[in-house]
């Protein structure tokens, strides 16, 4: 009976976010994505070994590649295979979404942003955001609006522990 509890446990989870997305972007559109990775990048991303805070989508030859992506290999990893942790990674779309996210990037000048990695089955998905970025006032205005739902978050907690 634990064996199989064990076995839906590992399918799901959110391997990383992307917080400085949130901040940097105003994301209008997200996708969900594959990521053709290789044996080792599995190993280190099951261990929790990734930082994509530098990364970013670009459109190459009508594919759509994940570019500044550190995933760093495990001291395990395979002898034989030389690891590149920040290699150039094929994202896997259907047609029609590559052609719509060519579109907004091409002729409406959007970014496309890597928001969060997770695991679904034992599939890893990458969400894409399609962004604008953000001014410098918008930023402040983001900063400004977060620590207010926090202050007001503190003052209900406060307020219903005295009542």
């Amino acid at each position: 009976m634990a064996k199989n509890k064990d076995k839906d446990n590992k399918g799901g989870g959110t391997i990383a976010l992307n917080k400085r997305a949130r901040f940097e972007y105003h994301i209008d559109q997200r996708f969900e994505a594959g990521v053709a990775l290789q044996g080792w990048e599995l190993k280190a991303l099951r261990a929790g070994r990734i930082n994509f805070g530098d990364g970013y989508a670009i459109v190459l030859k009508n594919e759509i590649f994940l570019v500044g992506t550190s995933i760093p290999p495990l001291i395990s990893a395979s002898t034989h295979v030389i690891a590149e942790d920040r290699r150039t990674r094929k994202l896997l779309l259907h047609r029609k979404e590559i052609d719509q996210l060519i579109g907004a990037v091409e002729r409406k000048g959007y970014t496309l942003v890597p928001t969060a990695m997770y695991w679904k089955g034992n599939k890893v998905k990458v969400e894409i955001g399609l962004a604008r970025g953000k001014q410098e006032h918008d930023k402040r205005d983001t900063e400004k609006q977060r620590d207010w739902q926090i202050e007001k978050q503190r003052t209900m907690r406060s307020h219903n522990r005295t009542s």
